[in-house]
């Protein structure tokens, strides 16, 4: 099966998003859960042989962004999507709620320092795009931000997709390379996970009554994630609309998108240099006569 069957959930650059043509128990062309499982393991097998590369070539670094209602299946997702990988070339950030020194910056400072360096994979769970989403839905948090008045204007979103596709491009333009998913699972969906939460008591930590003011927003949401799709999707940079209802779909989909980011930078060993093999045939002599 090639890449391209799993391309239809990229957004084109200047795509106007609207998720509603977005399918989120989406399965194709798997029917049942038994069918994939060996298309997922060798997805993970892909990754962690790239990752091996990745870190010996040392040129490039890998940006993996993941946002999603809660309920998504984030977590999981890049719990076993990401297994068997290297934790020395990997990066894992979570973020919350920005403290009290990260608001004294600005809204990208606590992710650029987060990056991951050449070589390494890093994975952000939530980010930078909170501004455009929590935040406009919620926009008295802007009153929390320290901003300048005279720059809180209706504008600012506009300017933030601004921002942040400039930020990105000049990551990219550096050797990052970013790929962004969007767990897209549907509301009904979302009420059973987080029903789950409360009847499992090994679940019931992961809930707050927070949880449910956010669905009551539901549709706002929606909104905010289609427009920041549509304006922040680009080809160095692309957002991907996963279906989320079935996790082990989510999975395969993900770990192929990554697998097929890393192959197709052409990653290899670097050769070795004529004083480094010298230094090679005296390091064995050495061994041998220790």
């Amino acid at each position: 099966m090639k890449f391209d069957k799993f391309d239809r959930f990229r957004v084109r650059p200047g795509e106007a998003v609207d998720l509603r043509e977005y399918d989120p128990v989406d399965t194709e062309p798997f029917k049942a859960r038994e069918e994939a499982n060996e298309r997922l393991t060798r997805g993970i097998e892909r990754i962690v042989e790239q990752q091996q590369l990745l870190y010996a070539h040392h040129r490039w670094a890998l940006l993996l962004i993941f946002q999603a209602m809660d309920g998504a299946g984030k977590d999981s997702a890049i719990r076993h999507v990401m297994s068997g990988l290297n934790p020395q070339g990997t990066q894992v950030f979570s973020f919350k709620r920005p403290s009290d020194e990260e608001l004294d910056h600005d809204y990208l400072w606590r992710c650029a320092k987060a990056l991951p360096e050449r070589g390494r994979i890093g994975i952000f769970n939530r980010s930078y795009y909170e501004e455009v989403l929590v935040v406009r839905v919620h926009p008295d948090i802007l009153n929390g931000q320290k901003l300048p008045a005279s720059l809180v204007t209706d504008d600012i979103w506009r300017d933030r997709y601004e921002d942040i596709n400039a930020f990105e491009r000049h990551l990219a333009r550096n050797g990052t390379v970013i790929r962004k998913f969007f767990l897209h699972v549907s509301k009904e969906e979302q009420r059973r996970r987080l029903e789950a939460r409360l009847d499992d008591p090994a679940k019931t930590w992961k809930f707050s009554a927070a949880d449910l003011a956010e669905r009551d927003r539901w549709d706002d949401y929606m909104r905010a994630y289609e427009r920041a799709l549509s304006k922040t999707s680009t080809k160095e940079s692309p957002w991907f609309v996963v279906p989320a209802d079935h996790k082990w779909f989510t999975r395969i989909v993900i770990a192929e998108i990554v697998a097929h980011t890393l192959e197709s930078l052409d990653l290899s060993v670097p050769p070795l240099s004529k004083a480094e093999r010298q230094a090679l045939v005296a390091a064995r002599r050495r061994l041998q006569r220790s």
